[in-house]
């Protein structure tokens, strides 16, 4: 079976431009991926065939020889081709000549695109305090990072000279090596993927385009801020290579431990310590809330120790939550005296003596069930 005409495989005039046949060999070779039809036959061999027309159309070389003698131009050794004759053509290489057009976007952009770095993300570990996280609070930071050079403008050249393309991977900053089926690319080794290669480096730069410079930046904390909150400060990491462009800051928030106050999400909690006398007898108690202010919690009469009092929307604000907070618990613990005096020694086995039933409830009510556990154990 004789071959096809490669302008008819692609569906081209013979004196298409090569703009035309590419986007043609584009066009089928997005249709007939295997990836796209998976098992069915006909489309590999016709996937096989538009590679071969287009390995060798886009070759204006080969083309020309192909325009003259057909496909005889590839047989028996003539030319230098690889189309036919037992001398299978370079599908990596095809391929691989449109990969950039049909993924670029999705991969970050064209070859001009990737020669363009963009600089690294930069780490900031803030602590704050909780009065802090409750305000909002606007901190200033001292980050040590890369900056553009002032006196090369960030390209690494002396002034009045620029830098080369690299040779060894024209400008892309990545090359590629084909191993059968497959297309290794890695980052050139040369111009360590910048694309460009300096013969005549700024001195004050080295070179490299950078300086390291240490920076003075505002960072708002909005209130309500938790623990582990990130903020990014866009574009305001290292510089980008080759007219990149600048990395992001991300500050990540830390929120001291309150000596008072413990926070629990939205909420806070403060365990208060009562006299025996005032949980027993009750009475009226002054609390701090975090925003410097009191609150006065009464204690009922026969308060019990682990007793919370909830103080509404005296808690941490919600973050962006329109004017919403949390709630403020009071946690109070009967304090049992020490250092007593004789006569308050005294007086306290006087209380105990004269006590009656139901006067320690929680006590009575535990040593029943001693009593019963013990009577049921003997049994058994």
């Amino acid at each position: 079976m004789s071959k096809r005409c490669y302008y008819d495989v692609l569906g081209c005039k013979k004196g298409a431009a090569p703009t035309e046949i590419k986007a043609a060999y584009r066009k089928l070779a997005m249709e007939l991926h295997p990836d796209r039809n998976p098992g069915d036959h006909t489309a590999e061999v016709k996937f096989k065939e538009i590679n071969e027309a287009y390995d060798i159309l886009k070759d204006d070389q080969r083309r020309a020889a192909y325009d003259r003698f057909g496909h005889a131009a590839f047989e028996q050794g003539m030319g230098n081709g690889r189309g036919g004759g037992g001398h299978p053509f370079d599908f990596a290489a095809s391929f691989t000549d449109v990969f950039d057009d049909l993924f670029g976007e999705f991969m970050g952009g064209g070859k001009q695109r990737r020669r363009q770095n963009r600089g690294g993300d930069l780490r900031y570990n803030l602590q704050i305090s909780l009065e802090q996280a409750f305000r909002g609070y606007r901190a200033e930071i001292k980050v040590p990072s890369a900056v553009a050079c002032e006196v090369c403008g960030g390209s690494g050249a002396t002034p009045g000279s620029q830098a080369e393309q690299c040779s060894t991977c024209a400008g892309h900053g990545k090359v590629r090596a084909t191993q059968g089926f497959f297309t290794i690319e890695r980052t050139c080794p040369h111009c360590q993927g910048r694309g460009r290669v300096v013969r005549n480096p700024c001195k004050p730069c080295g070179g490299s385009g950078h300086v390291q410079k240490e920076r003075t930046l505002a960072v708002d904390i909005p209130a309500g801020v938790e623990e582990g909150t990130r903020v990014r400060l866009s574009g305001e990491g290292q510089a980008g290579f080759n007219g990149g462009p600048p990395g992001d800051l991300y500050v990540f928030v830390s929120v001291s431990e309150h000596q008072i106050f413990q926070r629990e999400g939205h909420d806070l909690y403060c365990h208060v310590p009562v006299s025996f006398v005032t949980a027993a007898l009750g009475g009226a108690i002054e609390v701090p809330t975090l925003d410097g202010g009191r609150a006065k919690v009464v204690i009922p009469e026969g308060s019990q120790s682990g007793r919370q009092f909830r103080l509404r929307g005296k808690g941490m604000p919600v973050l962006r939550g329109g004017g919403m907070a949390g709630d403020l618990y009071i946690e109070v613990t009967a304090e049992t005296p020490v250092k007593l005096s004789k006569r308050q020694k005294e007086l306290l086995r006087e209380f105990e003596k004269s006590s009656e039933a139901g006067t320690h409830p929680h006590s009575e009510g535990f040593l029943d069930k001693v009593k019963e556990f013990w009577n049921g154990g003997a049994k058994a």
